[in-house]
C-alpha cells in the first residue's frame, strides 16, 4: 500500500465540509499542543474546540473510546484552566512539577477505570448500532483495542496535566505515537499526521517542563 493509498484515497468519498472539519479539529489540536509547551493558559480553549470537533468525528467513525475521552478531554479542560487559573500569577503561565507517589496511585486506579469502562462501551455497542449477533467484543478490530489502551493513558496524561505534572508528557508520547497506525487504518490520513506531529511536540513538552522545573529548583 502506498501514499496515496493511505492517506488521500480515503478522502475521495469525504464531503469538503467533512474534510475542512477534521483540518480545523487537527489545527486547534497542534495549537492546543504549543500552548501546553509554552506553560499557557490558552493549551484549555483552543484545546475545548479541538476536541469537541473530534467527538463528532471519532463517534461517527466508530472509535468510541477515543470519543468518550475527548468528552473527558472538554470536561477536564474546564476542570484544568480553572486549576491553571487560581494557580497562575499572571493568569497565563504556571509553574510545573513531579508528581508524588500518591498521584501515581491514582493516576494507576483512574487507568484500570478507564480501560473497564471502555470495554463495558464496547461490549454494549452492538446494542448500541442495532448490530446483530447480540452482546459482546467479537465485533473489536485491533484499532478498537489500541483505542481502549490510548484512551485509558490519554485520560491519566489529562489529569496530570491538569494538575501541572511533568510526567503528563509521558502519557502524551506513547498514546501519540500508537495513535498514528490506528487513525492511518481508520482513514482518518489527516489526524495519523497530526499524532506524528504531537509525538514530536510531546518530546519537546517533556523536555521543556524538565528544564523548566530545574530552573526553577536553582532560583
Amino acid at each position: 500500500m502506498n501514499i496515496y493509498d493511505l492517506f488521500v484515497k480515503p478522502y475521495e468519498n469525504y464531503t469538503a465540509a467533512q474534510i475542512l472539519l477534521e483540518s480545523s479539529g487537527a489545527i486547534f489540536g497542534t495549537l492546543s499542543v504549543y500552548f501546553s509547551i509554552k506553560k499557557n493558559i490558552w493549551v484549555y480553549p483552543t484545546g475545548i474546540i479541538s476536541t469537541l470537533i473530534y467527538v463528532y468525528i471519532l463517534f461517527n467513525f466508530g472509535l468510541l473510546g477515543d470519543c468518550l475521552i475527548n468528552v473527558y478531554y472538554t470536561i477536564m479542560s474546564v476542570y484544568g484552566w480553572i486549576l491553571w487559573s487560581k494557580n497562575s500569577k499572571d493568569h497565563v503561565h504556571v509553574d510545573v512539577t513531579w508528581a508524588t507517589k500518591k498521584e501515581w496511585i491514582y493516576a494507576g486506579i483512574l487507568f484500570i477505570l478507564s480501560f473497564a469502562l471502555v470495554i463495558l462501551i464496547y461490549y454494549y455497542k452492538p446494542y448500541i448500532d442495532n448490530l446483530e449477533g447480540g452482546l459482546g467484543l467479537y465485533h473489536l478490530d485491533w484499532a478498537n483495542w489500541l483505542d481502549i489502551f490510548t484512551t485509558s493513558i490519554f485520560l491519566v496524561g489529562m489529569w496530570f496535566m491538569a494538575k501541572q505534572r511533568i510526567e503528563n508528557w509521558i502519557f502524551w508520547i506513547i498514546g501519540d505515537f500508537i495513535c498514528m497506525p490506528m487513525m492511518i487504518f481508520k482513514g482518518l490520513g489527516i489526524t495519523s499526521v497530526q499524532y506524528l506531529v504531537f509525538t514530536i511536540m510531546a518530546i519537546l513538552g517533556y523536555l521543556s517542563w524538565k528544564k523548566s522545573f530545574k530552573e526553577k529548583k536553582v532560583q
